[in-house]
This record gives structure tokens, C-alpha cells and sequence, in this order.
């Protein structure tokens, strides 16, 4: 369908190559949302009478039947979602179709269509990490009492609970919910009304088709109101950390499940074999998880790339936002769903888990601060605990299989109660700060109590 002075065919190519209907039919429902509350202010205004207004309402739920119904044709000769919608509407009401595109244009009603869809996504994403949060800390408790090796630079370094493990995956995802929600309260602004760039000189009343859609907020400039996109980049963001989370969370369980480490074993339900080798078990869904993420930030970076260079007020570019926003979306789903079934499946082998955290090295610096607390300087404590790995290296000999003397040669602020330190549960029940790992009960139970109050 040709517009205004257009009076030539559009080129088969042109056609191909401008069509979005093919993936923003997706917001169909956001769609028809906007055109009834713009319908809605049209009745107010005078524009539309009370019968009109039932007409299209009536009309366009219809329509939205028959989307959801699956018997709705898609034409991509209509370009879009807007078009095949209007079009539709008019061929089941008539000549009041076409009215209900006063006063607005595509340009404030993509822009109004793609906020709503990531306020809806937006929101149901927030309830799938939630839901991941609430496995993760029921996971936690089940490991209450288990013990680790916890790790910098891929070496072992401390004993921790394994739950305290679990609760800082926790925590991430929390930040993960707060960007999220910063994110959608800077959505949550109508741009309907905004026009193509100027507004219209019949004069809708907003604040009621804002009411209606239920946003907290209005734009203030037209131009800005159809161009503005930085709230999609904002949400690529947010479900790119998202990603970022669950792909450093899957690397450490596809590294536990390795003979090497043999912390954990994945269900079958969530693993896949080898078409070669019969004795694989393979971690596909963690190594997916992994992987997907760098489609995540493929899309973050492809808006912004698209934007960058764009002049003011909208431009055939932003077209490009769609695509994006529902890749991410549908990517972030099914990693959020995939993760929540697949933890519960998963085998801890807590004895292996408490031998490798038994490694007397793990206890060096509970050594050194056994020195700090005998009044020695922490950088004086260090060397000589260095001095006693070097020498327990050098006689081949674990730290905790040194005699006292041997200790107390090195310094003699070492006294007979120094084996004691070789404890993973004492020493893990001495770090009592605030987020230190001594605490993890506690923090099992106020996540707990944080979540249930939070929807």
C-alpha cells in the first residue's frame, strides 16, 4: 500500500528487504492495547462518537482472537504490524477503521507498542529470576553443612560453605532484579501523542491514554519521544548482565563436573551423550548457557551501533530494535527456565567437595592470622607462613603434618594449639563479619524472608 505522493509500486526487493511484519507481529498484543486507549481519547476529544469507539474496540478485540486463534494471514505487502492490524480492523468495520488513525502516527505508536512490550517482558523476566533466586536458595540449604574449596585464579584458596557458593549467585541475580527495575521505571513513559515528530494540532488528552495503559508517566518532547530508544538499550543491558551471571555460574558447575574436580554430576534430563565416545556425559545445557550469552551482548552492541549515528527525530534505522530486544528476550527465558529446572536435578558429591577443602594449604592464612592475633604484624605473619608452606613443600610434607617444634622454630609465637587450625568447619565458624561465610544460616533465612515479600 502506497502513502501520500507515492504513486509507484514498491520493488520487490524494497519490499523484502523493509518488511518488519515478519517479527513484529509479535506485538500485537501491545498493539492493539495502544489503539484502543488512543481510541479512547479520540471519543474523548470529540473525534470519534460513542459508537465508533465501540466499533473499533469491538473491532480490534476480533482482530486479537483471531491473532491468538492462529487464523490471522500476515501480509507482508502491509510492511507491519500497525498496517496489517489497521487494515484488518477496517475491512471488518469500514470507512471507521481508517479513523482511527487520527492524530497519531507509526512513529509515536512503534515507540508506545515497544515500551509496552518491554514493560510486559521486562516484568515476567523479574519473576523467572525471582523464581531462580528461590531454587537457588533452597539448593543453599540442602548445603548447609557441606564444605568446599573456595577459588581465585582458578587455585584453591580457602575452605567455604558450599552454600555460600550458592548464595552469592543469589546475590547477583538480586542486582540483576534492581537494574531491571531501574530499567522499566524509565520505560513506564507514554509516547503516544508525540506524533510523527511534532504532535498533532487535534489535541488529545494523554494523561487519560496513560491512565489507561497504565503508565506512571508522559514525555515531554515529541522529538526525543519518537527517537528515544535508550530504554531498550537499557534492557539489552540488564539481560545481558543477566547472562553474564548465568554463563560465569555455568562455568563453574561445567568445571565441577569434570573428573577432575567431581563436585557435582548433572541429571540426565539435562545432559546429552557423545555421538562417539559411549562413557560422555556431556554439560550441553550449561555449555549453552555459556555460550548464548555472547548472542546477548551481539544484540546490545547492534542497537547501539544502529543509533549511534542517527539525526534527530526517527529514522528508518530504529526498525532495527526489534529484532534485538526479542532475541534477548526469548534467550534469557529459556536460560532462566532451563537453570531453575536443571538445579534440583543436580548431585553434589559433598565428600569430595569436604577432601578437597581439607587441603592444608586452603588453611594459610587462618595460620597467618594466628600470628596477627599473637600481636604480629600481618606482613611479618605472611613471609613466615610463606617460610612454612616453602619448607612443608621442600620436606614433602602437608602443612598440618608438621610437628609444633617446626612450627615453633620458624616463630615462637606458634604454640601446640596450632594444629587445631587445620579445620574447615572451625575455620569457616571463625569468619562471622557481615558477608563473611560464617553467617550462611542466617543469610539462608533472610533470603528467604526477602523473597517471600518480594512478588
Amino acid at each position: 500500500m502506497r502513502k501520500g505522493r507515492l504513486d509507484s509500486p514498491v520493488a520487490d526487493a524494497a519490499k523484502r528487504f523493509s518488511e518488519s511484519v515478519s517479527f513484529d507481529h509479535r506485538l500485537y498484543r501491545q498493539d492493539i492495547a495502544g489503539s484502543i486507549a488512543h481510541a479512547a481519547a479520540l471519543q474523548a476529544a470529540g473525534l470519534l462518537s460513542a459508537a465508533e469507539f465501540s466499533e473499533i474496540e469491538s473491532g480490534l478485540r476480533e482482530v486479537e482472537k483471531e491473532i491468538e486463534g492462529g487464523g490471522f494471514e500476515w501480509d507482508t505487502s502491509l510492511e507491519d504490524v500497525h498496517m496489517n492490524i489497521e487494515a484488518a480492523l477496517t475491512n471488518r468495520i469500514g470507512k471507521v477503521g481508517g479513523k482511527l488513525h487520527t492524530a497519531r502516527s507509526r512513529n509515536d505508536q512503534v515507540a508506545l507498542d515497544l515500551r509496552l512490550y518491554v514493560r510486559d517482558e521486562g516484568q515476567l523476566i523479574d519473576g523467572l529470576i525471582r523464581k531462580l533466586q528461590t531454587t537457588l536458595v533452597d539448593c543453599a540449604a540442602g548445603l548447609r553443612d557441606a564444605v568446599m574449596p573456595g577459588y581465585t585464579h582458578l587455585q584453591r584458596a580457602q575452605p567455604i560453605p558450599a552454600a555460600h557458593y550458592i548464595l552469592a549467585q543469589v546475590e547477583a541475580l538480586e542486582r540483576d532484579r534492581e537494574r531491571l527495575r531501574d530499567c522499566l521505571r524509565r520505560t513506564d513513559v507514554l509516547p503516544l501523542g508525540s506524533g510523527a515528530l511534532a504532535g498533532s494540532t487535534l489535541v488529545l488528552d494523554r494523561e487519560l491514554i496513560a491512565k489507561r495503559l497504565g503508565f506512571s508517566g508522559i514525555s515531554r518532547n515529541s522529538i526525543d519521544a519518537v527517537s528515544d530508544r535508550d530504554f531498550a538499550c537499557e534492557f539489552l543491558f540488564c539481560l545481558a548482565m543477566v547472562g553474564l551471571h548465568l554463563s560465569r555460574m555455568s562455568e563453574d558447575f561445567i568445571l565441577w563436573s569434570t573428573r577432575e574436580f567431581g563436585f557435582v554430576q548433572f541429571s540426565d534430563a539435562f545432559a546429552t551423550g557423545s555421538s562417539l565416545m559411549p562413557q560422555k556425559k556431556n554439560p550441553d545445557m550449561a555449555e549453552l548457557t555459556r555460550g548464548k550469552t555472547g548472542r546477548l551482548y551481539g544484540n546490545l552492541v547492534s542497537l547501539l551501533a544502529a543509533l549511534k549515528g542517527l539525526p534527530a527525530a526517527y529514522n528508518r534505522d530504529l526498525q532495527e530494535d526489534k529484532e534485538a530486544v526479542f532475541d534477548s528476550v526469548d534467550t534469557v527465558t529459556v536460560a532462566l527456565e532451563v537453570w531453575a529446572a536443571m538445579l534440583p536435578q543436580v548431585t553434589f558429591d559433598t565428600e569430595r567437595m569436604a577432601a578437597a577443602a581439607s587441603d592444608p594449604e586452603l588453611f594459610a592464612t587462618d595460620l597467618a592470622e594466628y600470628l596477627v592475633r599473637k600481636g604480629l604484624p600481618f606482613r611479618e605473619a605472611h613471609e613466615i607462613v610463606g617460610r612454612l608452606v616453602a619448607q612443608s613443600a621442600a620436606q614433602r610434607k602437608s602443612l598440618n603434618k608438621l610437628s609444633p617444634e617446626q612450627f615453633k622454630k620458624i616463630s615462637p609465637l606458634f604454640e601446640s594449639d596450632v594444629l587445631e587450625i587445620f579445620d574447615a568447619k572451625r575455620s569457616i565458624a571463625m569468619r562471622t563479619a557481615l558477608g563473611a561465610p560464617g553467617n550462611v544460616t542466617n543469610e539462608i533465612a533472610a533470603w528467604r524472608k526477602r523473597l517471600e515479600a518480594t512478588p
